[in-house]
């Protein structure tokens, strides 16, 4: 016999609720229809889980590699800055600010200004940018759960699978 799929399952589960809400259907009919679909949709789901299960441990795996190599990313990056420190340094020292290999062209170049803001509580307006106000949806949950009433916002409820 031929394993449904969970579509045609979910179409078998309502045809045979039409059955049942039907005062004119068969009884037999209905009690064959019911013991052929006993148990499909909890073998279907048992399957479903399964791969869900796995493919959350996949996902979990890769969160780890992503972390580990997000480290080593960090740590290669720390590297490189060291080195073009010690290699800055050394030409400074040197008075070496300008040279060429065989490989590669050196030079210590000055950057361009930056701004450091030495009294941030002194920039006048014209400096500041304005920013839109963000809602705090968390403060007008807290409110709506103790009770208040607004126009603006209400509390919704889904509904999610859990599988354990």
């Amino acid at each position: 016999m031929k394993s449904s799929t969970l579509y045609e399952l979910t179409g078998k589960y309502m045809q045979l609720l039409d059955l049942a809400s039907d005062p004119d259907t068969d009884l037999g009919v209905l009690r064959d229809t019911m013991e052929g679909l006993d148990g499909e949709i909890e073998d279907k789901a048992d399957g479903y889980a399964s791969v869900i299960a796995k493919l959350q441990s996949d996902v979990e795996g890769l969160k780890g590699q992503i972390s580990r190599m997000s480290e080593r990313k960090r740590s290669l990056e720390a590297n490189i800055e060291r080195m073009k420190e010690a290699l800055q340094a050394s030409m400074e020292t040197t008075g070496k600010r300008k040279f060429k290999t065989t490989l590669f062209s050196f030079s210590i170049a000055k950057n361009p200004p930056r701004v450091v803001v030495d009294a941030p509580e002194s920039v006048p307006e014209d400096f500041l940018i304005q920013q839109e106000p963000k809602i705090d949806t968390a403060s007008i949950k807290e409110a709506l759960k103790g009770g208040a009433v607004y126009n603006f916002a209400h509390l919704e409820q889904g509904e999610s699978l859990r599988i354990r």
